[in-house]
């Protein structure tokens, strides 16, 4: 609302401004936020086939259990088992680590990513005379104000 009464003020107070509009939509899915994505997966590929030889050494260890568990004393049993267990809680808690890190680098590459739309927005504003350029407002906006893609040509 607040962004359409400024449209409208900046369109009404002088008849020669330049206004342009970014559909952040097209901008998230673009090749350059597509990058963002695939970075993040290649970083943290390591780190999940690390997790996944965890998960199968532990479905190994229960395997070997079950068919050994006949000859085994009650014992050894309950201290293997217990074994597989503390391996789990471990297995758990390094997932749980690992999405969290996950969490806290998608956010920095996501606020990258918006720092370097801002620059792009505020260089084609200030190099093409525009007085006002939005993101993602309601209502209709024509296409000649649309920028979106000028904008997408400086993000690369």
């Amino acid at each position: 609302m607040f962004a359409s009464c400024l449209l409208f003020f900046a369109i009404n107070s002088d008849a020669g401004s330049k206004v342009g509009y970014i559909q952040m939509k097209v901008v998230m899915q673009s090749p350059q936020s597509i990058d963002v994505g695939k970075r993040l997966m290649v970083e943290f590929k390591p780190r999940n086939a690390e997790l996944e030889k965890f998960r199968k050494q532990i479905q190994d260890k229960e395997a070997a259990l079950e068919k050994e568990s006949a000859g085994l004393s009650q014992r050894d049993l309950i201290s293997k088992r217990q074994e597989i267990e503390y391996l789990k809680i471990d297995f758990d808690r390094k997932k749980n680590r690992q999405h969290e890190d996950f969490l806290l680098r998608k956010q920095e590459e996501l606020n990258n990513f918006q720092n370097n739309i801002n620059a792009a927005v505020t260089a084609l504003g200030q190099s093409e005379g525009y007085d006002l350029i939005l993101y993602n407002t309601g209502g209709y906006i024509g296409a000649k104000v649309d920028v979106t893609d000028k904008v997408l040509k400086l993000l690369k």
